[in-house]
């Protein structure tokens, strides 16, 4: 990268920039901290000093003063050479990096009295005073004054860096402070914006990227950026920039992002546009990647990307939609278990090591209910062998029913529906699985195979066959609640993200028919919501604020109606004030779940964005006390309404603290402040408040088990109330999913012991459990990707579908809706790196695998991952880990190694050698 020259450095000591000097400040913290200017009054103190100067500095002041002299005089011939030498002076000075140069620091007594000069110099040569006046006003005291800016106004110069780098930055501070002065009293500042385009690119051509970024940020320009960036500084730019995003509030966040695409697209950087395209959410920019190449294989690469994000898009070319729609994602995964050789199925003893446990009391358990048992036993054979296409309890030789007939009611339809996690994926064996359930007598059963078809096609697109919507669009209109149950959730998870208009022709009517039970209609609303994630469709809003404002009292007061609010509130997922008409909507409504929906709605819309305003009024909400009301609830729904709304008028406060994970899941500093929150929550909460602290612990950091975390919920574990204690074990499963962490593994098993001789408190002990060897210890939980830059709004969607039924458990998974517990299906995904050739198939590379280190602002080319160890690719990437090619024998299509990631020869070695 260019440098400039040494006598230009003359305010910075000598020296050359450093990259890093200022990438981390604003303007005005970078050009204030490096020098402090002197007020004249320390004049008094130069009196004394100058006894103290040695022979040369007594020569140079008395030769400056000589120099002032002749400014002074009546003969302006002489003006010209003094001024020829002052400048020489002041530019070939050298002087440490914390102190002021020597000849700024003996002209400074006289710098009031060739400021009153200017007005009477001859015209021809006041810009020439101006130019050496607005470097004298950097060490003026008087900052209202703003002497740099105004008189290099007054003298525009080509050269803008002709008095070195830290002049430079004081005018780019003076600039910021102008500007916000006139745009408060509305004044014109077009040659403010003049000046600052000349110094941006001084700043990008001497390793002051982040300069040149805040100076345009401060004048509200940011998108003039890309013209003056280059293939040197592109990438710099960038990292900056879009770590940046998410302390600025809107709609600086997204000009931020928009002027990095922009980038990205001209550099020809396509995989790093295609992740800010997605963050975007913007459809267009998606299309504009994928028309700067012809490169099929960069399509392939892109479709990759897309397929991780669960966007359906129709592009052109067949092979890049197979790409696109994961339909070889289960080919791959068994790949990768086979190389790591974890295809001997599990069964839930292996994962309980019940004889590693203490039971309380003795091995009596003659008490626990067995059929629950059972129930925990299949989802965690569900989870731990999710993917892996076999298991020992369901797909055995035997007759395939005999475990789901070790279950009852309800159960049943679990047990069947867990078949299909572990054929995750692998739609056309899944669905031939299933089909033996589906002409079983037993109602649950059946339904279990319709949910068991939904869950089977999660992630993955049969663009041809379509086999889901053929065989669950039948049943949606069903008579019987467990099957039109079942294929609605089915067709939820199967077309999650797809925004298609035909289920929304297939399933919206029942949202708004007031003859159907509420379970039904909100049920219809989430997977509506899902189907739609983020669309902000105009249709399915207006039906179900319609539905909210027209029911009765007590059907609102239904527990299943949160749904229908979680339904409205995916739909604006990341949309952030798009979302304020909808909640200004929900005002008129009266009863309390339109204020609990407000919350939900709002919480979602800011979703990962880790807006600080948003926080704060959440925490102002879990502030509250709400009141009991005991209206007329026999008038409306009979004795017992009253519990019911009572707990619906304190939901509100349970979604709030959800809200704190859920914005603040983006940030890792407004996350870390929010954990800390969470104990004063703990401590002076009630009710729905403590329901949900340990569920949005778990939820902020899904699958990233920090000791922290998982010993603070192991505390709450114990808690005197069960259900706070229940939310704390699942969120132990939830901090750990995936990820086999041995310390949680031995506290579970402790739980397990402790809570023998509690049905649901064990239950859900085996359901952390399940949750914890995920995929034997390959899938994640997470809902970021993409070196943690993208959040998935599907991912989150079915994580917070279980985390809202969680704030009353006993309601639902502790009672007959633990089916629900299957949404998590939308948010499973493998956690490796998987090296393709040019044909797609996976071949065997080095890399490096350490903890990923923050490289912006850094000096030079600074190492992106430390602690790293070589690994032979398929590998399995922990919660902040990076991955690097071990050498340059392969260049890879996608700038960040993570899933799947197409490598191509690099001819270039080859001919070199």
């Amino acid at each position: 990268m260019p440098q400039k020259d040494s006598e230009k450095d003359v305010l910075d000591g000598g020296a050359p920039a450093e990259n890093g000097s200022a990438s981390a400040t604003t303007p005005t913290t970078g050009a204030s901290s490096s020098k402090t200017p002197v007020p004249p009054a320390a004049d008094k103190k130069d009196d004394k000093a100058d006894e103290e100067l040695s022979e040369e500095d007594q020569q140079l002041k008395a030769e400056l003063e000589m120099l002032v002299e002749r400014l002074m005089e009546s003969d302006s011939s002489l003006y010209k050479p003094a001024l020829d030498a002052l400048k020489n002076f002041i530019r070939t000075s050298t002087s440490s990096m914390t102190a002021v140069p020597k000849p700024l620091k003996f002209l400074r007594p006289h710098y009031t009295k060739l400021t009153a000069l200017y007005d009477t110099w001859p015209e021809d040569l006041k810009a020439e005073l101006a130019d050496v006046l607005s470097v004298l006003g950097m060490t003026y005291a008087d900052t209202d004054r703003r002497d740099s800016l105004h008189y290099r106004l007054l003298a525009p110069a080509d050269d803008i860096g002709f008095w070195g780098h830290e002049y430079v930055r004081h005018l780019a501070l003076e600039i910021g402070e102008e500007h916000a002065a006139r745009v408060e009293k509305e004044q014109n500042f077009d040659e403010l914006m003049d000046l600052a385009l000349q110094i941006v690119p001084f700043f990008l051509a001497h390793n002051a990227e982040a300069d040149a970024v805040d100076l345009l940020l401060e004048l509200e320009t940011i998108e003039q950026l890309p013209p003056f960036v280059d293939a040197d500084t592109y990438g710099r730019v960038c990292l900056y920039m879009v770590s940046c995003v998410n302390l600025l509030p809107p709609p600086d966040d997204q000009a931020f992002l928009r002027t990095a695409f922009k980038i990205y697209l001209t550099q020809g950087k396509l995989t790093q546009a295609m992740a800010l395209a997605i963050r975007l959410d913007d459809t267009d920019a998606i299309h504009d990647v994928f028309s700067a190449s012809d490169d099929i294989l960069v399509h392939k690469q892109l479709a990759f990307i897309l397929a991780r994000q669960q966007i359906w898009l129709e592009l052109g070319d067949e092979e890049v939609q197979e790409c696109l729609s994961n339909r070889r994602l289960s080919e791959y995964f068994l790949f990768l278990a086979k190389e790591l050789n974890i295809m001997e199925p599990k069964v839930p003893e292996d994962i309980y090591k019940s004889h590693l446990e203490h039971t309380r009391g003795g091995p009596d358990t003659g008490n626990i209910d067995s059929a629950k048992q059972n129930l925990a036993a299949s989802f965690v054979n569900a989870f731990v062998n999710a993917g892996f296409g076999k298991d020992k309890l369901m797909l055995v030789d035997d007759e395939h029913s005999s475990w789901v007939y070790k279950n009852r009611d309800a159960g049943m339809l679990s047990a069947t529906a867990g078949i299909a996690s572990v054929l995750l994926w692998d739609v056309e064996e899944g669905l031939q699985q299933l089909d033996k359930f589906m002409y079983s007598h037993e109602e649950y059963i059946k339904a279990g195979s319709l949910l068991g078809i939904g869950i089977v096609n999660t992630a993955v697109h049969s663009d041809d066959s379509e086999p889901a919507l053929a065989l669950l669009s039948e049943f949606v209109e069903s008579r019987s609640v467990p099957l039109r149950l079942s294929a609605i959730i089915g067709l939820g998870l199967s077309y999650a993200g797809s925004k298609r208009q035909d289920l929304a022709d297939l399933i919206l009517p029942l949202v708004g028919n007031s003859s159907l039970s509420m379970q039904i209609s909100s049920v219809a609303a989430l997977a509506l919501g899902l189907v739609f994630v983020g669309s902000c469709n105009a249709d399915i809003t207006e039906a179900i604020l319609q539905t909210l404002m027209e029911r009765e009292d007590f059907q609102l007061s239904d527990k299943w109606a949160r749904f229908m609010s979680l339904g409205l509130g995916l739909l604006y997922i990341g949309k952030q004030e798009a979302a304020d008409v909808i909640i200004e909507a929900l005002r008129a409504i009266e009863h309390p779940i339109g204020r609990n929906t407000q919350v939900l709605v709002d919480v979602c819309s800011y979703a990962g964005t880790g807006n600080v305003l948003k926080i704060q009024n959440l925490l102002h909400l879990c502030s509250e006390k709400p009141e009991p009301e005991p209206k007329e609830g026999e008038e409306a729904s009979g004795a017992g309404a009253t519990p019911a709304a009572s707990k619906v008028d304190d939901l509100y406060q349970g979604y709030a603290v959800l809200g704190l994970a859920i914005i603040a899941m983006g940030e890792d500093v407004g996350a870390e402040m929010v954990l800390r929150q969470f104990g004063h929550l703990m401590h002076y909460g009630e009710g729905s408040i403590r329901h949900a602290v340990p569920l949005a612990m778990g939820l902020i950091s899904a699958s990233n088990p920090e000791i922290k975390v998982f010993d603070t919920l192991s505390r709450y574990s114990h808690d005197s109330d069960l259900d706070v204690a229940v939310n704390a074990i699942f969120s132990m499963g939830l901090v750990g999913a995936g990820t086999n962490n041995a310390r949680l593994a031995q506290l579970l098993r402790q739980l397990a012991s402790y809570y023998a001789k509690e049905t649901n408190s064990l239950f859900m002990v085996r359901i952390a459990q399940g949750l914890l060897h995920l995929g034997k210890g390959t899938l994640s939980l997470s809902p970021f990707h993409t070196e943690r830059q993208i959040l998935s709004s599907v991912s989150l969607a079915g994580i917070l579908t279980v985390l809202v039924s969680l704030i009353d458990p006993g309601s639902f998974i502790l009672d007959n809706s633990h089916y629900l517990l299957y949404f998590l299906m939308t948010a499973i995904h493998p956690r490796f790196l998987i090296t393709l050739d040019t044909d797609l198939k996976a071949i065997q590379v080095n890399v490096r695998v350490g903890q990923a280190v923050d490289t912006v602002g850094q000096a030079g080319r600074p190492k992106t991952i430390t602690g790293w160890v070589t690994h032979s690719t398929p590998v399995l990437l922990g919660h902040g880990e990076r991955a690097e090619l071990e050498d340059d024998e392969y260049i890879p299509l996608a700038s960040t190694l993570e899933g799947l990631v197409i490598l191509k020869k690099n001819e270039n070695r080859e001919t070199e050698e």
